[in-house]
């Protein structure tokens, strides 16, 4: 996980394009400047950044699901829900599942958990676009290989 850049998923675990469904992991760093104010002596991965994560990994698994025909942009985060903190150094596996898709959106439910154990979970909204440019595409698919993406089970259209 590399927070300052916004890269919250170290890889996928599992991609299920007909089930709709994606599983990544990450490790909380075990320092980041993000730290030194959220919190001074209490570090904890911020709120929003969870909400993030899970972002990131509907994201992925709407890229999948559209063979990287359409880049999903964060719409709505709709009853997101945090049940316990997360430190530095956790490991964290988040969950993605595609609940509807159509008209130009997409909505998500996603969880992360750690060690199995629920930490938080959320709706979340995505409007459909398709990729701005070339380049653009270019540089989320080395992303997608990067976090290890299995291409050999993403839709081609």
């Amino acid at each position: 996980m590399r927070l300052e850049s916004f890269n919250l998923i170290d890889r996928v675990l599992d991609f299920d394009c007909k089930g709709r469904r994606l599983r990544a992991e990450s490790i909380v760093p075990a320092e980041s400047s993000i730290f030194e104010g959220h919190f001074p002596g209490f570090p904890l991965m911020p709120g929003v950044l969870l909400i993030e994560m899970m972002a990131q990994a509907s994201g992925w698994l709407i890229i999948g699901v559209t063979g990287f025909n359409r880049m999903p942009f964060l719409a709505a985060v709709k009853e997101a829900k945090f049940r316990s903190f997360v430190s530095p150094g956790t490991t964290l596996t988040a969950d993605a599942t595609i609940a509807h898709e159509g008209s130009g959106f997409a909505v998500a439910s996603a969880a992360i958990r750690i060690e199995g154990k629920p930490v938080c979970n959320s709706e979340i909204t995505f409007r459909l676009v398709p990729f701005p440019n070339p380049q653009f595409r270019a540089s989320m698919l080395e992303r997608a290989a990067a976090i290890a993406l299995p291409m050999e089970t993403v839709v081609h259209d």
